[in-house]
């Protein structure tokens, strides 16, 4: 199993490593790529994936509510290790976000891989809760520590139009609501859905696999390496808690633990820039919790998906 469904994803990812040292693709590549992803493709794949009818349908709720639980717990537990570690105001909005953000593309690629189709459906409803409850968290923080001056006015509204604007969003709430609808996509609509759908996650795993700057890992080793125990230790740890407290069913316990073992967002690099926290800190918990979540994914698909 883990052969099968964390191997190939991290493959493709060095792949996009190897592509980038050969220069076959550059950073101009990459951000044509990632826009690619973020508004069209991957938003394809979830409207896809969560509008179609299936035998489970609804919201999954023990689910939601036990990963958006575990956030809070860790993200306040990463509020504490800033003080107790006395960081600079600088570097805490970038650290705390590593410590509860999540790869929504590496996750999708090991959901499909270990669990399949009702998994996949999973997943985007529940990214479709956490990623707005995620951008509070962290849009917040990153605020409150910055060193600049910045009215409720307009920290009320960065967080608005992070949230509303965001596509992921946008097709999982739009997915949700057609397929409450219990219609078939004509088969046109599902043949094109499919074909976008079918870029989406190769395009991404090589589009991560050359963002990623080893170089920027130099001098953050601690606070990189905090951040990544947090994420791929404790929040499965305190995750694990709630979905039993939850009482989570089986199919969802095994996404919902996939969903906890991911490496951080690469999404931390850009908002640490935009809200002026430590970039080059975000950039090496990226990296790192991108090389140890072949560990914690691996332990995951052997402990609950085997």
């Amino acid at each position: 199993m883990i052969l099968n469904s964390v191997v190939p994803i991290f493959a493709v990812i060095a792949l996009g490593g190897v592509l980038k040292r050969l220069r076959m693709i550059d950073e101009r590549f990459i951000g044509v790529s990632d826009r690619l992803i973020y508004y069209i493709f991957f938003p394809a794949l979830l409207f896809w994936k969560i509008g179609k009818p299936a035998p489970v349908s609804g919201i999954y709720w023990g689910l939601i509510c036990a990963v958006l639980s575990a956030v809070a717990v860790v993200f306040v537990a990463s509020l504490l290790l800033v003080k107790l570690l006395r960081m600079p105001n600088f570097a805490v909005g970038s650290f705390t976000q590593s410590c509860y953000r999540f790869s929504t593309y590496i996750g999708m690629a090991v959901v499909l891989g270990a669990t399949g189709e009702e998994g996949v459906k999973q997943f985007g409803v529940l990214i479709g809760f956490a990623i707005p409850f995620i951008n509070i968290l962290a849009v917040s923080s990153l605020i409150w520590f910055s060193g600049e001056s910045c009215s409720w006015g307009r920290q009320a509204w960065i967080l608005i139009r992070s949230t509303l604007s965001n596509p992921l969003i946008i097709a999982c709430g739009s997915g949700i609501a057609y397929s409450s609808l219990r219609v078939p996509f004509p088969a046109f609509v599902d043949n094109t859905l499919g074909l976008m759908s079918l870029l989406a996650l190769p395009l991404a795993l090589v589009s991560i696999g050359g963002s990623l700057n080893f170089a920027a890992f130099r001098g953050y080793a601690t606070y990189s390496g905090i951040a990544g125990l947090v994420k791929l230790v404790l929040l499965p740890l305190v995750g694990y808690a709630f979905l039993e407290m939850f009482q989570v069913s089986e199919s969802a316990f095994k996404v919902a633990m996939i969903y906890f073992a991911l490496p951080t967002s690469p999404a931390n690099y850009i908002l640490s820039g935009q809200l002026n926290s430590d970039v080059e800190l975000a950039t090496a918990a990226i990296v790192l919790s991108t090389l140890l979540s072949v560990g914690s994914l691996s332990a995951t698909i052997l402990l609950f998906c085997a």
